[in-house]
């Protein structure tokens, strides 16, 4: 063989052997086509937490990919011989990641035996046999200068060179350093800012594509849902763990929802009033701290009806909102009645008594929305926590919007919650009507057992449609009312009607057994109400 043919078979081998050995180093296990499942669930370190697995592993990842979550949410950092990891913590068993080598931080491994998982080896894990759940890269800013940019680098250059590009749902930071050199490297990435503290319309105005930003600053900032919304960004929410948190952002129409709780957010998808075709109307989840909001509540004042001892103000003390909640409170106090010898109830019986009363020994807080807002059928819903004691009459109620027209019962009066203290296992869904109503002893009304009704929220709701209405505790009907199609005098409920918030203190119903002086102060705590309605009506 002349020396010509030996350098040219040289070559040809040389050239065999460079493809073979490029193969086995970019080889991978087979990859999966993905078409992102259709939900908002994003598993935030994977679902980890039912299975107690360790958090930012590739089983939890796994996990996550075997219940079809849209994503599986992980953190990426770097080790001191610039080695992307997956780990939240700045630490490792102890050692600082970023100024610790790999091979020092693998010989500590996570709670179920893995190894601390290279970036590398968690995009592998997850594009293979994975049809619908997209990765969720979020990248942990670096206080060492330069290595954010250099992360976010190498990031994507990792991902292009497993051709993962199409299993990446989004990438997400706290640094809007990493978040722009995503960007620059490929301008079609999906960026979500985690911050919290940038209006969307600025978020539009630098290219990031969405927000991820924490539930409870979203509930304080419910205007920035609408403005995200109008400028088309991606809408998520963190750390999402609480069933009324999931059903509030469901609700909104959220596009993802982070959580710990993978699989009950399924169940919260599965029951939420969105599956069944209701749409959030109006709501309010008392965010702001103090007076309830003037543009949603109004007070009824003083003495009213039913006898109640109880004398309605509009003081703090009385009615407020604090961490959260609107706060109904009862205090045991005299207050003069600005009702007394006033000749005004003179033509109505049942009313009399009011101006018989120089003052009362007791005050309370009756908001409603008349004048606000008022619904002609949908599904209401209050999430409260009741007052203990006997003599209390705790309501969340209704009355039509031609009460002053035509009078109570013709307008109608639906119930859909009262609970009386000397019955503290039960509440009670009732109507009244023309036809049916408690002087004539014909209400429509009928109580269920309620566990634990001064120390848990339950959700109490009514489902109302032209056909009937179901009374709710907790996502079970207990009550059915069917309309009878015969007359307004059975069925008045096809028109608006607002809705009534109050604590009353004794009275017909309320005092029945007197009351125990004892308990007071009292409250109702309120977490949201809610009210929707379906385009069909």
């Amino acid at each position: 063989m002349n020396t010509n043919k030996k350098t040219q078979m040289r070559y040809l081998y040389l050239l065999f052997l460079a493809i073979t050995i490029s193969g086995c180093q970019n080889s991978t296990a087979p990859k999966t086509n993905i078409a992102f499942a259709e939900n908002p669930v994003i598993a935030h370190r994977g679902a980890w937490k039912k299975k107690g697995l360790p958090k930012n592993s590739i089983a939890s990842l796994q996990e996550a990919i075997r219940l079809k979550c849209t994503g599986s949410e992980f953190d990426i950092r770097m080790t001191s011989d610039e080695v992307l990891v997956v780990a939240h913590d700045a630490d490792h068993n102890g050692l600082i990641i970023d100024s610790t080598s790999y091979e020092t931080l693998s010989k500590h491994k996570l709670s179920n035996g893995e190894t601390l998982p290279t970036l590398k080896q968690y995009l592998e894990a997850g594009i293979t046999d994975n049809p619908s759940t997209g990765l969720v890269c979020e990248i942990k800013p670096s206080k060492i200068p330069g290595r954010n940019a250099m992360m976010a680098k190498k990031t994507m250059a990792l991902i292009k060179d497993l051709n993962a590009e199409q299993h990446i749902l989004s990438y997400i930071s706290f640094s809007y350093e990493v978040l722009k050199e995503i960007k620059n490297t490929d301008s079609n990435a999906k960026t979500q800012f985690l911050g919290g503290t940038v209006h969307p319309n600025q978020l539009k105005k630098d290219s990031i594509s969405g927000l991820d930003y924490l539930i409870n600053t979203l509930k304080n900032k419910h205007d920035w849902v609408e403005s995200a919304k109008n400028n088309n960004l991606i809408l998520n929410a963190w750390t999402v763990n609480k069933p009324e948190d999931m059903d509030w952002l469901l609700a909104k129409h959220f596009d993802y929802i982070t959580t710990d709780e993978p699989e009950l957010l399924f169940e919260r998808l599965d029951k939420s009033a969105t599956s069944k075709g209701w749409e959030l109307v109006w709501n309010d989840e008392f965010s702001k701290k103090g007076k309830p909001d003037p543009s949603k509540w109004t007070y009824d004042y003083g003495f009213l009806s039913n006898k109640e001892a109880q004398y309605f103000t509009d003081s703090l003390k009385n009615a407020r909102v604090e961490k959260g909640h609107l706060i109904i409170e009862t205090h045991k106090e005299n207050i003069a009645n600005k009702d007394y010898k006033s000749t005004a109830y003179k033509n109505k019986s049942w009313l009399k008594y009011i101006p018989e009363i120089d003052s009362a020994n007791y005050t309370s807080a009756r908001l409603k929305t008349e004048g606000l807002a008022s619904w002609k059928y949908g599904r209401i819903e209050v999430r409260a926590k009741l007052p203990k004691g006997v003599g209390l009459w705790p309501a969340i109620w209704m009355l039509g919007e031609n009460r002053k027209e035509v009078g109570w019962p013709e307008s109608g009066e639906i119930d859909i919650m009262e609970h009386v203290g000397f019955n503290p296992d039960s509440i009670f869904g009732t109507i009244h009507t023309k036809a049916y109503n408690h002087m004539k002893g014909t209400h429509k009304g009928k109580k269920t057992h309620v566990k634990n009704p001064y120390d848990s929220y339950h959700v109490y709701a009514l489902e109302w449609t032209p056909e009937k209405m179901d009374f709710i505790l907790d996502d079970t009907i207990y009550n059915q009312f069917q309309n009878e199609h015969k007359t307004t005098a059975e069925w008045p409920f096809d028109q608006k009607f607002h809705l009534i918030l109050n604590v009353s203190v004794g009275g017909m119903l309320g005092g029945k057994k007197g009351i125990d002086n004892s308990v007071f102060p009292q409250h109702m705590s309120i977490d949201y109400v809610r009210v929707y309605q379906k385009n069909t009506y």
